[in-house]
């Protein structure tokens, strides 16, 4: 099978073809051709071709059929003058017509006297000759063009040349318009997943801040994309007791959200039974060692806070520090971290602090402190503290200054805060 000329071949075969006539149908044609493969919308392309094709050659009918691999058929996109079918009409490949019968070979067929033609099935009365040309892109069937004339031998060779030509970037112009769209189908169903999977993330946080006596508690998440790895919880004990969970997932999107939502059910399902935030990890991160694939972990800060006894204890994996702030002093609370969860069996260890009237104390995710301007140096513990330091500071207004500071440059990963105040 000849490989399609490039578009000077086209324009010389155009300009003997004007030779012999069609003067200005010929010449739009050659004007449109250049310009045939920036059209991206399938529809107004084939439509084009169609009637332009149809309009520049004189035919009775015309039509263009695109290949359905999957059911090795040919669907008819378009058509001009045929009063028998319509745009859907499906040929199968090899057995219907002789646009099936090109589908099969590849090869370029033209029936004189489509009365004698063995693949040609009837349809205009008026019809009397005909030609079907394979449209073929990378070594690939993309469809089939067919032209009917109500002339015997209606196409002399020239432009059988200048058809199977034309043909060859008509086959280039339908291959960009199908990946377009396929492409444009792929992004918009992400899209809806990722909506869909921001909708069920956001309906695992919490509603509303817990009511503790004695304390204000408040959580904030902002995600970096539209579904994150990071999550905050409040789970409240029988006896008065509030847990206070901070996590984040490595990796980002619908798996870091997945990911995010199956930890957070295994560590409600375990602070029912163990006694300590370090027994809880400790348990936790046997099951995720076991269940989670190679290379995914958590960081995770779990706190239990005893508003009567004005105590929080807590246990790390591998996240950032606590920072309380007592009177005019802000200090990072010196923890033994363990290792993230998920990565191997390690142990972890309870830290406990005091906060007295007026303390403040901060849990975040690397994600805050972390974020770099645009001159890539990052926000830092340094601005945390000193913002923390100041009297109207709350969750909001941390991950207000930390946006702030960003500008332009945009959060490149999860921002979340839990903000207790005694």
């Amino acid at each position: 099978m000849a490989t399609a000329p490039n578009l000077s071949q086209v324009d010389s075969l155009i300009d003997r073809s004007l030779r012999s006539g069609q003067v200005d149908d010929l010449l739009k044609l050659q004007e449109w051709i250049h310009k045939i493969t920036s059209i991206l919308d399938l529809d107004i392309l084939i439509d084009q071709i169609v009637n332009r094709v149809s309009r520049a050659f004189g035919c009775v009918e015309a039509n263009l059929y695109l290949h359905d691999e999957e059911r090795s058929e040919l669907e008819l996109a378009w058509v001009c003058g045929c009063t028998l079918h319509g745009k859907g009409h499906r040929l199968k490949v090899g057995v219907e017509g002789m646009a099936g019968h090109v589908a099969a070979t590849g090869i370029l067929h033209y029936a004189p006297d489509v009365r004698v033609d063995p693949y040609y099935i009837h349809c205009e009365e008026s019809t009397l000759s005909e030609v079907a040309i394979p449209l073929i892109f990378d070594g690939r069937l993309v469809g089939v063009f067919s032209a009917s004339h109500s002339e015997l031998d209606a196409f002399p060779y020239e432009q059988l040349q200048l058809l199977q030509a034309l043909c060859g970037h008509i086959a280039v112009a339908v291959n960009n318009c199908r990946r377009f769209q396929r492409e444009q189908q792929e992004r918009q169903r992400m899209s809806r997943e990722a909506e869909e999977a921001r909708i069920i993330q956001q309906a695992l946080l919490p509603k509303a801040s817990p009511y503790i006596p004695g304390f204000a508690v408040s959580g904030l998440s902002v995600p970096a994309g539209d579904v994150g790895g990071d999550w905050y919880d409040f789970i409240p004990f029988e006896d008065g007791c509030w847990g206070l969970v901070l996590a984040d997932v490595s990796g980002k999107g619908t798996a870091a959200a997945l990911l995010m939502s199956a930890t957070r059910a295994m560590l409600r399902s375990l602070t029912k039974t163990c006694s300590s935030p370090a027994e809880t990890l400790s348990k936790l991160n046997r099951r995720m060692v076991e269940d989670f694939p190679s290379g995914r972990f958590v960081t995770l800060i779990y706190a239990v806070l005893d508003p009567t006894n004005r105590a929080l204890k807590f246990a790390s994996a591998g996240h950032p520090p606590p920072l309380l702030v007592t009177s005019d002093e802000a200090r990072f609370l010196e923890v033994e971290s363990g290792t993230p969860l998920g990565l191997a069996k390690s142990e972890f260890s309870d830290t406990e602090v005091h906060l007295p009237e007026g303390s403040r104390l901060v849990l975040y995710s690397d994600g805050t402190t972390e974020a770099a301007g645009i001159n890539e140096e990052e926000y830092g513990p340094s601005r945390l503290s000193d913002h923390v330091l100041e009297p109207y500071a709350s969750g909001d207004s941390i991950l207000a200054d930390v946006r702030r500071y960003v500008n332009g440059a945009g959060l490149q990963d999860d921002a979340t805060v839990i903000f207790v105040k005694a």
